[in-house]
């Protein structure tokens, strides 16, 4: 017999699974009752809507991306290397989890509860506050070079740039129908994103 806690992960793995077609058919409990073989009622049991069911990959998400973004900022003492390493993360985390990238755009929550996306810009909002904080650890620790590039107080400036990318990424993965690899050219375009950063307006 499944237990309650595997069963709910079940569902979640559906429906993360019925997101992988960005044509695929619009997700309703009548289908994913159908796909996993039970009654809509038994889906109930484990979520009180479909909300609800959303709400739980957005938090298997963010459990997954801040385990590791944690263990980056705790165990990494380059704070360029921190931003590189989360910017890294967010990219491939969205070339192994298609349908969850469709959650964290957004394009799987139209016409949804309209708190999922505030719950997915909370989700973004804590992302850049630690690539904020990382660009505060590379500013402290004088690896910005030269008299003219962002110190502490440039941070936000440069973390939501890189943030903005990253997001970009995932735009184009999805909105290409996962053609376009979000890893694509990153090694190319890291150098880039932090030449921006580190250059002064005048």
């Amino acid at each position: 017999m499944t237990k309650a806690g595997e069963r709910k992960l079940q569902i979640l793995q559906t429906i993360a699974g019925m997101l992988h077609d960005p044509k695929g058919e619009k997700i309703t409990t009548a289908l994913l009752a159908k796909k996993l073989d039970v009654s809509e009622a038994a889906l109930y049991r484990h979520f009180a809507s479909k909300a609800q069911m959303y709400e739980g990959l957005i938090e298997f998400i963010e459990t997954g991306l801040f385990s590791v973004i944690n263990k980056i900022s705790a165990e990494e003492q380059s704070g360029l290397r921190q931003v590189e390493m989360i910017v890294t993360l967010l990219l491939g985390f969205a070339q192994k989890n298609r349908g969850l990238t469709r959650v964290l755009i957004g394009d799987a929550l139209v016409n949804e509860d309209d708190r999922l996306q505030a719950r997915i810009n909370q989700l973004l909002d804590r992302i850049e506050t630690t690539l904020k904080q990382a660009w505060r650890v590379a500013a402290t620790g004088n690896e910005l070079p030269g008299n003219d590039v962002p110190r502490a107080e440039a941070a936000p400036a440069a973390a939501n740039l890189c943030l903005c990318y990253a997001i970009g990424r995932w735009q184009l993965f999805v909105k290409s129908g996962f053609a376009r690899d979000p890893m694509a050219q990153w090694p190319q375009q890291w150098p880039m994103l932090l030449a921006g950063c580190l250059s002064q307006p005048g």
